[in-house]
């Protein structure tokens, strides 16, 4: 795990020191990958800063505990990982604008916001993804009570492996402050500091 958390932290250290504020998007929205997480806390990075930087972080890490997750149930919840692969199947073949996109949009809204309320896009990368779904399948028969309750166990396991691995990653990822932290003063804040500079300039003084 630690290998794995390092690994994360070299890449979003490679990646950070090439950001630009201007080449992200704000968004309005609140991002649910990001609010709350643990990671967040574990890693150091100031509240404020800029959530792409902090989103590319957290979905680095996720991916993580997401993997790891997803082997535990393909090895030890064959009912649970079945049902995961059943949903799958009739996923392929549609289009998926998240598809292959990199850690930092990892998890985000792949649509703009519109830019004036009552003024839709003529088309959203949603749109056209609900469009091309293939159709769902035939319903396969109901679980009989027995296999509802060994599902339910499943996915408690599932959920319990999950947060034994969050832990895992934050006490790993906390090694890794230092280095985070020096990375977002010599790389971000500069330029956060130049863009409140630039708008405090242009700026008229109230009459």
């Amino acid at each position: 795990m630690d290998r794995r958390v390092g690994r994360a932290v070299e890449a979003w250290l490679e990646w950070v020191s090439r950001w630009e504020p201007a080449a992200y998007r704000g968004r309005s929205r609140i991002c649910r990958r990001c609010t709350g997480s643990p990671v967040l806390i574990a890693s150091g990075i100031p509240a404020g800063t800029p959530h792409q930087v902090k989103h590319a972080l957290v979905s680095r890490v996720q991916r993580i505990v997401d993997k790891v997750v997803d082997d535990y149930t393909e090895e030890h919840l064959p009912m649970l990982h079945a049902e995961l692969r059943g949903a799958d199947m009739w996923r392929v073949g549609g289009y998926d604008p998240a598809a292959g996109l990199d850690p930092e949009y990892d998890g985000l809204d792949p649509d703009p916001e519109p830019t004036e309320a009552g003024q839709p896009f003529l088309f959203t990368l949603a749109g056209l993804a609900a469009e091309v779904q293939p159709e769902e399948p035939l319903p396969r028969p109901p679980l009989s009570a027995e296999e509802k309750q060994q599902l339910r166990r499943e996915i408690e396991l599932a959920d319990l492996r999950a947060a034994d691995v969050g832990n895992e990653v934050c006490f790993a990822l906390m090694g890794h402050r230092p280095r985070i932290e020096a990375a977002i003063e010599r790389f971000v804040e500069p330029q956060v500091r130049a863009m409140l500079d630039e708008l405090s300039r242009n700026l008229e003084p109230p009459a």
